[in-house]
């Protein structure tokens, strides 16, 4: 069952990666330059406040998924890894 669900999440991590990149209009960046643990925000990955409207939509659209909670999405919105997560756990109530 881990086996499974570790390949569920880096399916979700390599999608993730790719939406982010045509979503928030990074042209600089490609999918490999973004490790699962970059901060998405500050100095990572260099997100704002717009940008986590457009995730909240990524996720809708892509996945089914939607965040409600402020609060909940600071915690979510970490990384690719907090995302994939979190996606995981939505889709399979796990």
């Amino acid at each position: 069952m881990a086996a499974d669900k570790e390949t569920a999440l880096q399916e979700i991590r390599e999608i993730l990666k790719v939406k982010l990149i045509e979503q928030l209009s990074l042209e600089d960046v490609k999918p490999e330059e973004i490790t699962d643990e970059l901060p998405l925000f500050g100095e990572g990955l260099g997100l704002d406040s717009l940008d986590a409207v457009e995730i909240i939509v990524l996720l809708q659209r892509n996945f089914g998924v939607e965040v409600k909670d402020a609060q909940e999405s600071r915690e979510i919105f970490q990384s690719v890894n907090t995302l994939a997560e979190y996606i995981y756990q939505q889709k399979t109530g796990a």
